[in-house]
C-alpha cells in the first residue's frame, strides 16, 4: 500500500496487460484513481470492471495507440476533463523485437522507436505543462536494463531504451525546478506476453526463464515509488550490477560474455 496515492489520478499507458495491468491493480489497492490507456479496448474494459468492483475507485479507459500523435492531445484533454487533474503519468507502452541488426527491417526499427520513444515523449509533453503549472507531479518512464547494457540481437530495442534513459535523465533535471519528479524504471526480463513478439522462437525465454521477474513484483516496486524522489528503480539488483560493471569495463565484459549474450 502507498498512502500517498489515495485520491490521486494516475495515468498508465500500455495498461491492458503485463506490468501495466499489475500497476493499475496496485494503484487501485492504494486508493488511487486511474486513467487507463491502451489499444486493446476489451481488455481495458474488463480491467476497469474488476477495479471498480473490487476497489471502488474511479477508473476510465481511453483507447489509444501512442503512435497516433494527433490523437494524444485530445486523449489527455479528455482525461483532464474527466478527472480534473493528473497527478502522475506512468509511460509503460512499449515492445521489442530480438533480431540481429541485419535481420531487423526498417519498419520494425521505426515501430520500436515510434512506440518506445516518440510515443513516450508525446504523452509526457501533454502532462508536463500542466504539472509545471500546478507545481507538482510524477512522471515514471519504463525503460529497461537493455538501455544500460546493450547486447547482441537487440540493437534497435536497446537503442530505443537508451533514448528513453537519455530523455528521462535530461527531463529529470528540467522538471525538478517546478516540483515535478521523474523516475526511470529499468527491469530485466519480465514474465509477460512481451516475448510473444520479441522472441518468436522461444530461445531467449527458455535460456532466461528462471531469472524472469514476476510482473506483480515489478509493479509493486513502481507503485511504492510513486510520489517519492526515487531517481531509478533497477530490477533485479544483480543484473543492474552487471550494467555498472559494463560501464566501467566494457571491453572486458564484451569479450568474456560474448557467447553468453548470443543465447538470446
Amino acid at each position: 500500500m502507498n498512502s500517498r496515492i489515495k485520491g490521486k489520478t494516475i495515468v498508465i499507458t500500455g495498461a491492458s496487460g503485463g506490468i501495466g495491468e499489475q500497476m493499475a491493480i496496485k494503484v487501485a489497492e492504494s486508493g488511487g484513481n486511474l486513467a487507463l490507456i491502451a489499444r486493446r479496448v476489451h481488455l481495458l474494459e474488463a480491467l476497469k470492471e474488476k477495479l471498480i468492483t473490487e476497489y471502488h475507485c474511479k477508473v476510465e479507459v481511453y483507447p489509444l495507440n501512442v503512435t497516433d500523435y494527433d490523437e494524444i492531445p485530445r486523449t489527455f484533454n479528455t482525461i483532464l476533463k474527466d478527472f480534473g487533474a493528473i497527478h502522475a503519468l506512468i509511460n509503460n507502452a512499449g515492445y521489442g523485437i530480438f533480431q540481429e541488426a541485419h535481420e531487423t527491417s526498417f519498419q520494425d526499427v521505426k515501430g520500436m522507436m515510434d512506440v518506445n520513444v516518440l510515443g513516450l515523449m508525446a504523452c509526457t509533453g501533454e502532462v508536463l505543462p500542466y504539472m509545471r503549472q500546478q507545481g507538482s507531479g510524477h512522471i515514471i518512464n519504463i525503460a529497461s536494463q537493455a538501455g544500460k547494457f546493450a547486447s547482441p540481437k537487440s540493437s534497435a530495442y536497446s537503442a530505443s531504451k537508451h533514448a528513453v534513459l537519455g530523455y528521462t535523465n535530461s527531463l529529470r533535471m528540467e522538471a525538478k525546478r517546478y516540483g515535478v519528479t521523474v523516475t526511470a524504471v529499468n527491469p530485466g526480463p519480465i514474465a509477460t506476453d512481451f516475448f510473444s513478439i520479441a522472441d518468436e522462437s522461444g530461445t531467449y525465454v527458455k535460456n532466461v526463464e528462471k531469472f524472469m521477474l514476476d510482473p506483480a513484483h515489478v509493479a509493486q516496486k513502481v507503485v511504492e515509488a510513486l510520489f517519492t524522489n526515487r531517481r531509478e528503480i533497477n530490477l533485479p539488483r544483480w543484473m543492474n550490477m552487471g550494467s555498472v560493471i559494463y560501464q566501467l569495463f566494457p571491453s572486458f565484459v564484451e569479450k568474456v560474455g560474448n557467447n553468453l549474450f548470443f543465447k538470446k
